[in-house]
Parts: structure tokens; sequence; C-alpha cells
């Protein structure tokens, strides 16, 4: 039995340019490494996890790529906290002698 079946939600991802075909313009270390994307939609046909799949997305585009998570979460988020950055809201309301209540 497949790991997905036609109609299921599921994420792809697809290697755009190797590194090789890259623009020279780009900084070096950007350069090195593949432009890569990753795309959910819906399957238009079963399928294993690995596998090259179609997919239709919500807007009706029909794209091509690596089968690689099925019903993937919707998550974001900004990266590990900065230890640098946390307390500047507090120094700039003392310095601007703005809320006492800041410790």
């Amino acid at each position: 039995m497949p790991d997905a079946l036609k109609g299921t939600w599921v994420q792809i991802h697809k290697v755009v340019l190797k590194p090789e075909e890259r623009s020279a313009r780009l900084p070096d270390d950007t350069k090195k490494v593949p432009l890569e994307f990753r795309l959910k939609g819906f399957l238009t046909h079963d399928a294993n996890l690995g596998d090259e799949v179609e997919i239709e997305t919500l807007i009706g585009r029909k794209v091509r790529g690596k089968l690689v998570k099925i019903n993937p979460m919707y998550d974001h988020g900004f990266g590990r906290p900065v230890p640098e950055l946390l307390s500047i809201g507090m120094e700039l309301r003392k310095i601007l002698g703005g809320e006492d209540s800041v410790s």
C-alpha cells in the first residue's frame, strides 16, 4: 500500500538550480549551494515518500518534485533568540525616560 493516496495534502522538494548553474554575481557562500524549493499541494496520484510526484497547489498549479512530507504542518519561526537583542527594548525605555516599572 502506498504511503499517500491521491488527494492527500503533501510537501514536495525540488532542486531548481545546481550550484554550477547559479549566477556568478551571487556571494561565494550562496553560489556553493543549490537553489531549492519546497511546496505543498494535493497529490495527483498514489505515491510513497521519496517518489517523484506531481501535486496540484491550492491555486491549481501542477508541479513535480520529490515527496518529502505527508500532511505537513504549517509552522513558522524566527529562529533562536539573540541574547544581545533581548534587552534592547528595556534599555531604550530607560534611556528615553519611559516606563518606570521596567526592571
